[in-house]
């Protein structure tokens, strides 16, 4: 993914930390520690029939329809409005040129396309790369940002706003790999004067790499051909995400470009764009590939991002969420729950602590059956998305077998969440970190 380094904006709550901490015991020392622990168990109870609800809401709807989407595709283009690309890199050299490439290949009319690449302060042969290519391609503009420019990937997509010439703006990262016609299944939505960006659905190219690159693989077909599907279908809400994405490049001004004081600058952009009136699309027939981490340490560091982006974005637009006179009450409910998504393993980690004073006798033993039912609706909900997702993607049989691992892969995301959230709350710094890859991913150029 591009990269530079950026750090959060405005965080740091350490009298809320303080404050919950000092709450529970003096619910203690009134009630006892029989009934609080019962309380909050069931109240954790409560938060994972509602998430359940959703998940399964989501399952059934892409069971019944999203084949049927998939099938009815358009074949050739409705719509074709001017389009300005633009990919953020940093110390990209391994896939610059297969980049390039891809990028000069769209099926879109070619005197309705600008292609633009921000060289984020790269210090390999990024830089030299892109400047062979700008010298003999007279459609591609090339930009070089001076290291240390900071904004991370919203500040080098900022950079390039002054330069974009086209009403939709599509964003892809650098080692993706988008299909042909990713371009005019994108752009055909923005017909709608109502909409204000559009997210294309992203799939890994890399699922045999690793045991871990087969998980995120499944977690993709799950998230994209189920979850945000569901978003799309149930809510007409789903989320920008950042990569093979288009969002109107009017609105994108009005709303100030990217934020560059947060990590997942795709969400925080989603609840502007909602906030405002407008509305985000999901197509998706609108496919491109990127790689899968394929190591723990990758994997940490790439979700502690996304993690403390989200929980940030939270507790930046949870009130006005509330507040809208723009969204219903269900609208209002399933975007609430969509920014409480990486609070999930937040409320696991609790329920793992809330059983430890049953396990030391000092509770009533009725919490451990709240227990089970806790677990056993944390673990269900997900399960029937994966499943969904498995099937509507078409997996190899043996991807079933995989399912096994995500128990410890979950223990991990608890850990992690947790961490992330408690950093949010005392205000740690933190700055972009881009995902480390293999340097040679394969196969190369355009999916045909």
């Amino acid at each position: 993914m591009a990269n530079s380094h950026s750090g959060t904006g405005p965080e740091g709550h350490p009298w809320t930390l303080l404050t919950m901490a000092g709450g529970l015991l003096l619910a203690i020392a009134i009630f006892g520690i029989n009934s609080v622990n019962t309380v909050l168990i069931i109240t954790l109870e409560v938060i994972f029939v509602v998430f359940f609800a959703r998940h399964m809401i989501f399952a059934v709807s892409a069971m019944r329809t999203a084949n049927t989407d998939l099938s009815l595709a358009p074949a050739v283009p409705t719509y074709t409005p001017p389009i300005s690309v633009i990919v953020a890199c940093k110390n990209e050299e391994s896939v610059i040129d297969s980049l390039v490439s891809s990028l000069l290949n769209f099926e879109y009319p070619k005197d309705r396309l600008q292609v633009i690449i921000v060289n984020d302060g790269s210090d390999d042969a990024t830089e030299e790369k892109l400047d062979v290519w700008a010298a003999s391609t007279p459609s591609l503009t090339v930009l070089h940002r001076r290291p240390g420019a900071g904004g991370g990937k919203s500040g080098a997509l900022n950079d390039a706003l002054p330069l974009i010439t086209g009403e939709v703006v599509v964003v892809f990262d650098a080692d993706h790999q988008p299909r042909r016609d990713v371009l005019w299944r994108l752009a055909r939505h923005f017909e709608d004067p109502g909409v204000g960006a559009v997210q294309g659905r992203c799939e890994i190219i890399n699922p045999d790499d690793t045991p871990l690159s087969r998980l995120v693989a499944i977690d993709y077909l799950a998230g994209y051909l189920v979850n945000e599907y569901g978003r799309q279908s149930i809510f007409r809400l789903p989320a920008y995400g950042g990569a093979n994405c288009a969002v109107r490049a009017s609105s994108l001004r009005a709303l100030g470009g990217w934020n560059p004081d947060t990590v997942t600058e795709d969400t925080d952009l989603t609840l502007k764009l909602v906030l405002s009136g407008q509305r985000v699309r999901y197509d998706v027939t609108a496919v491109d590939a990127e790689e899968g981490v394929i190591s723990l340490d990758r994997y940490w560091r790439q979700r502690y991002r996304w993690s403390r982006g989200h929980q940030q974005v939270w507790r930046d637009y949870r009130g006005q969420v509330w507040r809208s006179d723009r969204l219903t009450v269900a609208e209002k409910l399933e975007t609430i729950m969509f920014l409480l998504v990486f609070h999930m393993p937040v409320f696991s980690f609790l329920g793992l602590v809330l059983l430890i004073p049953w396990l030391a006798g000092l509770t009533h033993p009725t919490d451990a059956i709240h227990a089970y039912v806790l677990w056993t609706l944390l673990f269900l909900g997900p399960l029937m998305e994966l499943g969904a997702g498995l099937l509507l993607g078409r997996a190899p049989r043996r991807w079933v077998f995989s399912l096994i691992f995500f128990l410890p892969l979950f223990f991990v995301s608890v850990a992690l969440c947790t961490k992330s959230w408690i950093d949010g709350m005392l205000g740690r710094p933190y700055a972009w970190v881009k995902t480390s890859r293999s340097q040679d991913p394969s196969p190369q150029g355009v999916i045909p």
